[in-house]
Order: C-alpha cells, then sequence, then structure tokens
C-alpha cells in the first residue's frame, strides 16, 4: 500500500481548480454534499492505513453506471477499503482534472471507466508518477501502460447482437447503430457484429444498408441516425443492430414514428430496465446482460489486491495499441422475452418493474 504521507504537493491553482470542480458538484450523483464526501472526505497526508480506491467515472447519467458505482463500493467497503468516485458527465477535460484530483489525494489504485480511450491516456501516465496503479473498468485505454482491464468479452456482445437479429430477419437490409466512436468498447461491438453480417452480405442475403456511430452514446443520436436510415432506404428496413439499450430506445422511438416498432428487430445491450420493459411489450428483440454484480466485485477485489501488492489474477491479453494488457474477459448473456426472468432471478429487475406495462395477466407465474 502506498504511504499516504508521500501525497503530491499541489500548487495553489491546482487546490483551487480542485476546490472549483468538488464546489460544482461534479461527484457521483451531481450533488455537492457528494462532492464532499466522495472527494473529500480523507484529508491529504492522514495516514489511517485504510485502503483508499479512487473511481474516476465517464458518466452516472445512465442506470447501469449507478448500478456499477454502488457495488464496486460496497464491495471495497467489505474488504475494509473506501472508494472516492468522480462523475465526468461525459467531458474529456473534466474526468482528466478529477482524476488529477483522486491521484493528489493519495489513493491506493485508480479505476477508470473512460469517457474517451484516446484522451484518458495521461491519466495512466500522471498515476504511474505516483506509484498509483491503473485499472481501465469496462472499457479499454489505449495506447497506455494501464495495468489491469476488467470487462466482458465485447466483441462476443456485438456477435451475440447481431445474431438474434439475423435469426429473426434472415434476409433483407440492416441497419447498424452503434455507439460513441471515442469509445473502444464501441468498434468492438461492431467488430463483433461485423463478424456476423459481413459474411452474409457478401453471399447476398443481407445488405447493411446504414452504418452510423452515435455521439457520446446519445439516444437523441442514435434517432437522427436512425430516421436517416429510414429516409435513404423509403423505410425498407428488415433489422437493427443497435449497440446499447440507450441507442436502441432511440431507434426504436423512430421506428415508432413510422408504425414500424415491433415489426423489425433491434437488439441492445446492458438490460437496462427500459429496454427490459420494451423487450417485454414486444418493441425491442434482445438485450445482453452483463452482470454488472460479476464484474464490480471482480473489479473490486482486483483493486484491493493491487493495493495491497498481492497478485492480481488476470490470464488474458488485450492489446491497447502500446501493450499487451492483463485482462479478465466475463461472459454476456443474450436476454429476450423467452429468459427474462434470468435478469429477476438475479435480482437485477423486479418482476413488476419489467412487466409494469403488459397486461397482469399475461405476467409469468411465479
Amino acid at each position: 500500500m502506498r504511504k499516504k504521507g508521500h501525497i503530491l504537493r499541489l500548487s495553489l491553482a491546482a487546490v483551487l481548480l480542485a476546490s472549483s470542480l468538488a464546489g460544482c458538484g461534479i461527484v457521483s450523483d451531481g450533488s455537492s454534499s457528494n462532492a464532499k464526501n466522495n472527494a473529500g472526505g480523507k484529508a491529504a497526508g492522514n495516514d489511517d492505513g485504510k485502503i483508499v480506491i479512487g473511481m474516476s467515472m465517464d458518466t452516472l447519467k445512465e442506470e447501469r453506471w449507478q448500478k456499477d458505482r454502488d457495488i464496486f463500493t460496497s464491495r471495497v467497503q467489505e474488504l475494509g477499503g473506501e472508494v472516492k468516485v468522480l462523475a465526468a458527465n461525459g467531458d474529456d477535460a473534466t474526468q482528466l482534472s478529477q482524476a488529477e484530483q483522486l491521484i493528489s489525494q493519495g489513493v491506493d489504485v485508480l479505476v477508470v471507466i473512460a469517457h474517451n480511450a484516446e484522451a484518458t491516456a495521461p491519466i495512466v501516465e500522471k498515476a504511474h508518477k505516483e506509484g498509483i496503479k491503473v485499472i481501465a473498468y469496462d472499457r479499454l485505454i489505449n495506447n497506455s501502460d494501464v495495468d489491469y482491464y476488467i470487462s466482458f468479452d465485447n466483441v462476443r456482445v456485438g456477435e451475440l447482437q447481431a445474431k438474434a437479429v439475423l435469426d429473426k430477419a434472415p434476409k433483407g437490409n440492416i441497419v447498424y447503430i452503434g455507439g460513441a466512436d471515442t469509445d473502444n468498447n464501441a468498434h468492438m461491438f461492431k467488430e463483433g457484429a461485423m463478424n456476423v453480417l459481413k459474411p452474409l452480405q457478401d453471399k447476398g442475403d443481407i445488405k447493411i444498408v446504414y452504418d452510423q456511430f452515435s455521439k457520446d452514446w446519445k439516444p437523441e443520436e442514435a434517432l437522427k441516425n436512425m430516421e436517416n436510415a429510414l429516409t435513404a432506404n423509403k423505410n425498407d428496413v428488415q433489422g437493427v443492430v443497435a449497440a446499447n439499450d440507450g441507442t436502441a430506445g432511440g431507434a426504436i422511438q423512430a421506428l415508432t414514428a413510422q408504425g414500424m416498432a415491433g415489426k423489425i428487430p433491434v437488439s441492445g445491450q446492458d438490460a437496462d430496465l427500459a429496454a427490459v420493459q420494451r423487450i417485454a411489450e414486444g418493441t425491442q428483440l434482445m438485450t445482453v446482460y452483463k452482470p454488472i454484480k460479476t464484474i464490480a466485485t471482480t473489479a473490486a477485489d482486483m483493486a484491493v489486491s493491487a493495493a495491497k501488492g498481492e497478485e492480481v489474477k488476470a490470464d488474458k491479453k488485450v492489446n491497447n495499441g502500446k501493450i499487451d494488457v492483463p485482462s479478465v474477459l466475463l461472459d454476456p448473456i443474450p436476454v429476450d422475452k423467452g429468459n427474462l426472468d434470468t435478469l429477476i432471478k438475479d435480482g437485477f429487475h423486479k418482476l413488476e418493474d419489467v412487466y409494469k406495462n403488459v397486461p397482469k395477466d399475461q405476467w409469468p407465474k411465479q
């Protein structure tokens, strides 16, 4: 464990910057009180021997990331440590400043959920200068010496999405609605989807008539993309491979406006409540469930082990453009109308929430 006495000496300007960020409440759920609790709860130089993990998050605006934060924090606390969380709300400069703030507070390990796979590379370098190891959580940090990477098999996620859509639409025009171009995961999801789609296009069975990323994973960007795809093809579309549930929601909004929702299979990912409700209703075909409890608890175990100087088990390698990063890759689970109970049994969602918009006589029997 690093000694807290060896904390960075901040310049007055850096102190003012850190205070400004905390005062703006760019932390956890965005409130000033949480900024104080999560980011400033431990005074610099106060070495009480407790492991402190810093968590630099892209955003907390999406339901899934709130769950990651809560489960990760709970597990670290179970292991005797504490977590300081800062969320950048999708801004690269803010994430860099917040990471510097966490580093200056003497965290033992820094866990980063990157907004931009390239822009976060300097965070790794700054942390390493202070002897702090960095774990890339769910999203790889490219062109850096990041110590560890934990995620799901993201290429496999894309393959599952495309396969599910093609099972329902084996012929015709297919639209691909991607995620954020700045997110390495979005490229991996697309790689997996194209592993399935392109061979069938080469055979002449399908045609990929639209293929576009959606800025910052925003549903409104996906909505625009889907509207453009429908206009360009005069609504002649047989399937939509959407990279996550947010982009799926945007695509389905566009389909709804054309009276096509529920008639065109649409994929997703993350098992967001709104998405599984759409699956129950029949407007979204499937989602890919990545058990957040598994990734968050495993990442917490890795972080605490790294902080203690213990061996971190990472039996796979993923190249980030600079090095082969020791990695843990977990298995994703495809979920459609036939196995929504997977989410309920896992305690990820409640039955009454999943089937909220479905007549009660159509709910599954318990």
